[in-house]
């Protein structure tokens, strides 16, 4: 059994605590409406604020089959180098604008890169590959709105959307210039690794796991569909460079490796950094936690660096 005591230091056991307090680890036994009331309850205890010269715009992407809402955040000392798609966590099942606010807005205020976070439709209400098909909009969107390259990040069921997008935009005349992938879950081998390691890792276990995939995807065997799994696809040349970084306490932390190393075996240019005595859901920990705030510090750099071009 793993030693989390050890593992895992005296900051980040007191945000694990301070989040169980606002979302219990049995939260999924709760229905749907329930959880998401759960979650934006805990969302909100953790809004950190926008940074100073940071303003935000809410809008929408139109599109023959919905809406798509979305927030724009702006800096008031823009860099037009590239521009951030973001997609939020939440499982495929909860999250949306108001989610993860404040890290878009860091996101901006720290590279000075417009952010685009986008409200993916959401399961059970819309199954896969709803949730796909927006991220592709919102994609198809951004490359045709912007004057520069576009860069894809999310975490969490956000990254898995980002590589899905990657995955599938490779011919596309102006594919995304890069993709940073927080703590993502990438479909990857339930028997090995972290899924076995870390199965009853504090703030994710397997069996959560489990059940986001079943509501994805309606309780359908969706085997082998890499906009669902990426890492299910057998051609991994042409990916946009990429960075993982996903959390050593995580039983999605091995996808972020093998990821990497299927893109380097491909040709491609991939980095992927496990931090450390980190939980699942550790961005919220970012202005609490040490470990957490020099792994945000390392995505602001990832983005900041792709965006150019690095």
């Amino acid at each position: 059994m793993t030693d989390y005591l050890n593992l895992i230091d005296a900051e980040t056991w007191a945000f694990i605590e301070r989040t169980n307090s606002y979302y219990p680890p049995d939260t999924i036994d709760h229905r749907i409406a329930q959880q998401r009331e759960i979650y934006d309850r805990m969302c909100r205890e953790f809004f950190a604020g926008y940074p100073q010269g940071v303003t935000a715009e809410t809008t929408a992407i139109t599109t023959p089959v919905n809406n798509i809402p979305t927030r724009i955040y702006r800096n008031a000392k823009p860099d037009h180098t590239a521009m951030v798609l973001y997609l939020h966590g939440g499982g495929f099942i909860l999250g949306g604008l108001d989610s993860h606010d404040d890290v878009c807005a860091e996101l901006c205020g720290r590279t000075g890169y417009e952010v685009v976070s986008v409200d993916y439709r959401l399961a059970p209400e819309h199954l896969h590959p709803a949730a796909f098909d927006d991220a592709m909009s919102a994609f198809e969107w951004a490359a045709g709105t912007y004057d520069r390259p576009v860069l894809l990040c999310g975490d969490s069921a956000g990254g898995n959307l980002c590589a899905a997008v990657a995955h599938a935009t490779r011919g596309h005349s102006k594919k995304p210039v890069g993709q940073v992938l927080i703590y993502p879950g990438l479909g990857g081998d339930r028997a090995r690794g972290s899924y076995v390691t870390h199965a009853e890792a504090p703030m994710l276990t397997v069996r959560d796991l489990e059940f986001y995939k079943h509501v994805r995807s309606g309780g359908v065997d969706q085997t082998g569909d890499i906009t669902l799994y990426p890492l299910a696809d057998a051609d991994f040349a042409n990916l946009p460079p990429t960075v993982l970084i996903t959390a050593q306490c995580d039983p999605l932390s091995s996808d972020g490796e093998v990821y990497r190393d299927r893109i380097v075996a491909a040709g491609g240019r991939a980095t992927w950094f496990e931090e450390p005595g980190l939980v699942h859901g550790y961005l919220r920990a970012r202005h609490t936690v040490g470990r957490a705030r020099a792994s945000f510090t390392r995505i602001v750099d990832a983005v900041a660096t792709l965006g150019k071009g690095g």
